[in-house]
């Protein structure tokens, strides 16, 4: 298994954007999420914390959640982006992303202590809405599918102080 994204949408989130519990790389409580490209799919690869456990030796659904969430909105970024004619790195601007919709299913207990990878596949549903299936493998076992309705983030969530 691949132990790192190299290119991650999330490091090019302009700083007003970037404080999501789960992919923000200013939030220095977060997971710390990074998503990136692997062939025509994307992949997030995340080493959950001993304090992720739900029962000891097993992974928490909600931080399962939380990584399909943020791993589908960051691959419908990354889309976007590529249709835009721009990939992470190049120094443009990608579109952000929110959750419409999250749907996740849980096949097998979730094991800790091992890194776990995101693999998404992007279905452009809408200009502005992208559905991203996802499998959340822990080694080669399957144990999490879910599915995420991306939409470009309104301009209402911009706040103005």
């Amino acid at each position: 298994m691949e132990d790192k994204v190299l290119h991650a949408i999330q490091d090019e989130y302009p700083d007003d954007f970037a404080w999501c519990y789960g992919c923000g790389r200013l939030n220095e409580a977060g997971h710390h999420f990074r998503t990136g490209w692997q062939g025509d799919q994307t992949v997030t690869i995340y080493s959950p914390k001993p304090e992720h456990h739900a029962l000891p030796g097993f992974v928490y659904g909600g931080l399962i959640a939380s990584f399909i969430d943020c791993h589908g909105t960051g691959s419908a970024s990354l889309t976007l982006h590529r249709k835009n004619g721009h990939e992470p790195g190049d120094g443009a601007e990608p579109p952000r992303f929110v959750t419409a919709s999250l749907h996740v299913n849980f096949l097998k207990p979730t094991p800790n202590g091992v890194p776990l990878k995101a693999i998404g596949t992007v279905h452009e549903i809408h200009p502005k809405k992208f559905k991203v299936e996802t499998e959340v493998y822990a080694n080669d076992i399957l144990c999490a599918t879910g599915e995420v309705v991306a939409v470009v983030m309104p301009s209402t969530f911009l706040k103005k102080e």
